[in-house]
């Protein structure tokens, strides 16, 4: 099976330092859609693992949530492709659960949703080093695309030990993963 795991914010659609708390507020970043999109048409399945500790605060509801997920869901559909699972931690950061990025609970979730062991070898997309160690746990590939704060991680200098591919944008690791898979 293909699968490949992304982040949300910074990956699929423009992050805000102050959250997306509305719909209107959740825009795609260009070309991150129809990346979605021609990875799903070319047999990945798709899961998506975020952070949204904005539930806990009281920055939007439940039904906000699932509005930017159906969103998503509908615009990838739109260009022939399907999201096949969206993971997300609605916890705040004290709350002590094991679903908050970098813990691996979404991960794991993904892994079980999927039928799987683990998740060797699986392409894990994120634009925070948080993002992508949860999915390292698990055996995942890590892609660091610079938008969203993929930046900010790279000004920093990224962990010596870690071997992580460092990527302009989703749109940029689809053309590699689907160029290696038709090599």
């Amino acid at each position: 099976m293909k699968l490949i795991v992304l982040d949300r914010d910074g990956v699929i659609n423009q992050d805000s330092d102050h959250y997306i708390k509305t719909v209107e507020e959740w825009i795609p970043i260009p070309g991150a859609i129809e990346a979605i999109a021609r990875l799903s048409k070319a047999g990945y399945a798709i899961a998506v693992a975020t952070n949204q500790s904005g539930l806990a605060r009281g920055y939007f509801s439940q039904a906000t949530l699932d509005a930017m997920h159906d969103k998503l869901r509908e615009l990838v559909q739109q260009q022939g492709g399907d999201v096949d699972m969206i993971a997300y931690c609605p916890h705040g950061p004290d709350d002590d659960c094991d679903c908050r990025k970098p813990l691996p609970g979404l991960f794991q979730q993904i892994a079980s949703h999927f039928g799987l062991p683990d998740l060797q070898q699986v392409p894990v997309v994120g634009d925070t080093l948080r993002d992508l160690e949860a999915g390292m746990s698990l055996g995942c590939i890590p892609y660091l695309v610079r938008t969203g704060k993929g930046e900010r991680y790279i000004a920093k200098g990224l962990p010596s030990d870690w071997q992580i591919t460092v990527m302009d944008d989703l749109s940029a690791v689809a053309d590699s993963l689907l160029n290696t898979t038709e090599s």
